[in-house]
């Protein structure tokens, strides 16, 4: 079989600029070229054309969520105060829900994301049963192994070995240690051992809490609190702290590096934000559910000046209010303008985080079969959205209008592609 066109009146492929009656010519799901619609029909005359209407983008990438946590988007719409109100909440509905099907709850969390134009997550896998899901669906990305709880003497009691009996039987290619304050440290000077042994990505939540740096610092405030509430005698509570922050922290023990980023930085100070740069490490920013727990949101517009790698997510609806990633994109720009960033490039380097960016934060942005882009030798993913620019940049018509408007999303997969209707399909197209 040849090879198929995918067309519309506005491609946005972000590893080159809009093309205005675009095309992109794919083969069993990788992209061969992408330009003019008059080009690329002229190259591949005999491939079958599927038009699309409204704005054609590629596959937006969600670097921070926790699919299985779809149905508990009660938590998500109660009112909290801070991050500790929060993970209080969370934890009374999640150890009271042992009948739930977290594999339901993830499936159907992956269809969500499916419909607003997402074509790749970081999964953060708590129950070990979510694992097929992305590839049930269709969705990309990677699925983290989720690791919390754990003493040093537990880790090395059954921990250790649960974990890489998971990891060799899954095949994942991901784990997360959750957070600074969930394991203890020996624990996750291990997980970087394990992770460089296994070849791993990894994921870690980081500076969610603005009570985070006093726990590593010396070992109090709110977090220890919780931390001695749910019963962890960690080594940092032990021994009052670390004297460092916790990306000093993390970094001291090895985690920090290309293959790892990181979730939310909403209290990243600039000291800190250097050394993340200085380590390639990615933020996936996910301001609608910081404001959830009522924080302001991540440093964006520093984080814009300074150049450090940024991706975009939503978290979980247990404490967003959708899985649709535009509209954390649209919230992002809000936060960037009233932070004082100024520059035209605002709403193009946003759509790049929320594409590019993410890829490059699962170390999926680059080789044949990468993701994030349209390029020749992408994975022919995307989404297109009921949008038009007229006169003005499609970026900004992007980011202002494309929330809740994915007619479609298309993964790359066979030789078409897979096609995801929000509202429609090809065949309903006049």
């Amino acid at each position: 079989m040849g090879a198929v066109i995918h067309s519309a009146p506005l491609i946005v492929p972000v590893s080159r600029p809009p093309i205005r009656d675009g095309a992109v010519a794919a083969h069993h799901g990788r992209v061969l070229a992408a330009g003019p619609r008059r080009e690329i029909r002229a190259t591949h005359p005999d491939a079958e054309e599927m038009r699309w209407p409204g704005m054609m983008v590629a596959g937006l990438i969600n670097a921070h969520t926790h699919l299985q946590f779809t149905r508990m988007a009660e938590v998500g719409r109660q009112s909290h105060d801070t991050f500790e109100d929060w993970s209080s909440a969370f934890d009374a509905v999640y150890f009271a829900s042992a009948d739930t099907d977290w594999a339901a709850s993830a499936r159907e969390g992956a269809y969500l994301a499916l419909r607003h134009g997402t074509t790749a997550v970081a999964d953060v896998v708590t129950d070990v049963e979510v694992l097929p899901i992305l590839a049930e669906t269709g969705l990309g990305g990677v699925s983290y192994l989720e690791v919390l709880g754990d003493t040093d003497a537990t880790w090395a009691a059954t921990g250790r070995d649960r974990l890489t009996t998971r990891v060799r039987e899954s095949g994942a290619v991901g784990i997360s240690p959750h957070a600074p304050y969930t394991l203890d440290t020996g624990v996750l000077a291990d997980l970087a051992v394990l992770a460089r042994a296994f070849g791993l990505r990894q994921h870690i939540h980081l500076l969610e809490s603005v009570h985070e740096r006093e726990y590593t610092v010396s070992g109090t405030g709110p977090i220890a609190r919780l931390v001695r509430d749910l019963g962890f005698d960690f080594q940092i509570l032990r021994a009052g702290g670390t004297g460092h922050g916790p990306v000093a922290f993390l970094d001291s023990l090895g985690l920090l590096g290309p293959e790892c980023h990181v979730a939310h930085g909403v209290h990243l100070d600039a000291g800190e934000r250097a050394l993340l740069r200085e380590r390639h490490v990615s933020v996936a920013l996910c301001p609608r559910s910081n404001q959830a727990l009522g924080l302001e949101g991540p440093p964006i517009a520093a984080l814009l000046e300074e150049g450090g790698p940024i991706a975009v997510g939503t978290d979980s609806l247990a404490s967003a209010p959708s899985l649709d990633l535009l509209e954390d994109v649209r919230l992002l720009r809000d936060l960037a303008r009233k932070q004082g960033y100024r520059h035209p490039d605002l709403s193009r380097r946003l759509v790049e985080a929320a594409t590019a960016g993410g890829a490059h934060a699962l170390g999926l942005g680059t080789g044949p079969g990468r993701i994030g882009t349209l390029g020749p030798g992408a994975r022919c993913d995307f989404a297109v959205f009921a949008v038009e620019s007229g006169g003005r940049n499609p970026y900004d018509t992007l980011v202002e209008d494309g929330a809740g408007r994915c007619v479609a999303t298309v993964t790359g997969t066979g030789r078409a592609g897979r096609v995801h209707p929000a509202t429609l399909s090809p065949q309903d197209i006049p």
